[in-house]
């Protein structure tokens, strides 16, 4: 299959494969978002910043899942932010930041607040799935607002059948193995 026409993505999360190292997406996790023809985008899910999610968005810092911080969602637009909440399934949707959360309905009960996003343009991850970069696995719904974002990487890939699963006891720095 060429990568032209590879499965969207959309829901899944894309693991950083051991040997990714660009420093943006070192050990991520990333939920995404969309991916079609035109590109994809998704948020870093285990990048934690130090900024209060209080700070950042006041009005929506009581719904903000613990760590309650505005995440690092990616190297795009780090000037904007991204809001996920949680809809009746338990799938992380995106949430319109301009509403008051009151008026969001069910899907804001808990959020989660990301700086910036991850974007691919046309045929971009794609490619980067077919050199190996990323690992896609189906996203749980505690993923995307784990209280635990420092342990996502290791416990998503620990969760996998097969030797995929051994990946999450991969070394930080293979060569101090």
């Amino acid at each position: 299959m060429d990568h032209e026409s590879r499965p969207s993505t959309k829901g899944h999360l894309l693991v950083a494969s051991p040997d990714l190292e660009d420093p943006n997406f070192r050990r991520a996790v990333v939920y995404v978002l969309a991916h079609d023809p035109g590109g994809a985008l998704g948020v870093i899910l285990n990048r934690p910043g130090r900024l209060p999610a209080a700070a950042a968005l006041p009005a929506w810092a009581a719904r903000a899942a613990e760590p309650a911080l505005l995440f690092q969602g990616g190297p795009v637009e780090t000037g904007g932010v991204i809001g996920l909440g949680r809809d009746e399934h338990g799938r992380a949707v995106p949430l319109d930041l301009a509403e008051q959360p009151q008026l969001a309905g069910r899907d804001a009960a808990i959020v989660r607040l990301f700086a910036g996003y991850a974007g691919w343009g046309p045929g971009q991850l794609d490619g980067e799935l077919a050199f190996g970069g990323w690992i896609v696995v189906d996203a749980e719904p505690e993923d995307v607002f784990s209280a635990e974002p420092a342990n996502l990487w290791r416990r998503v890939l620990g969760r996998q059948d097969g030797p995929l699963g051994w990946l999450g006891g991969y070394p930080d720095d293979v060569r101090a193995n």
